[in-house]
């Protein structure tokens, strides 16, 4: 015979399962997919668009007893800057002699005439970093703004128009 979820039951459960997290939730869907018997799994994910594979993880959980911790903060690509160390100050080096502060002085912020591709280029001919090691431009490029660099030609202050005094009228 099988098993009918109601409406007001299903909404119960989808709300107590997105009220819980990690281990706690797999294993509310585990107890849930394992009540309802031979195909719980199966119901589940489709009457209450569940992951059948987490269920799975659950109903493992529930039968060894052991909780698999999730290892979230270990997913992910790790920053170049761990990879190559010395990668900030070799740029850094590089980017200063070629920098000159805002003209106008109204921002800490450094112009470069350089762009990421010749400062990727540089990096190679005078740091003798391999091409298949170093990041890609739009990496160095992203590193030169966390560093406070700017791409944009360096000008000088362009004069200011001379303005006419205001006349003034004399009402008569």
């Amino acid at each position: 015979m099988p098993i009918i979820l109601t409406d007001s039951f299903k909404k119960v459960l989808i709300e107590t399962a997105f009220q819980l997290k990690g281990a706690a939730k797999r294993k509310f869907m585990a107890q849930t997919a394992v009540e309802l018997g031979f195909g719980g799994q199966r119901l589940v994910e489709k009457e209450l668009g569940w992951n059948r594979y987490s269920v799975r993880k659950g109903i493992k959980e529930l039968k060894s007893g052991i909780t698999c911790i999730d290892n979230y903060s270990a997913k992910g690509r790790n920053k170049v800057e761990l990879k190559l160390p010395n990668l900030l100050s070799d740029i850094k080096s590089i980017v200063d002699a070629q920098s000159q502060t805002d003209p106008s002085f109204k921002s800490q912020r450094l112009y470069t005439r350089l762009s990421a591709a010749k400062v990727r280029k540089q990096l190679i001919a005078e740091y003798n970093y391999n091409d298949d090691i170093l990041p890609s431009e739009e990496t160095i490029r992203v590193k030169l703004n966390d560093l406070g660099y700017k791409l944009r030609r360096v000008a000088k202050i362009q004069p200011q128009k001379k303005f006419q005094k205001p006349k003034r009228y004399l009402n008569t």
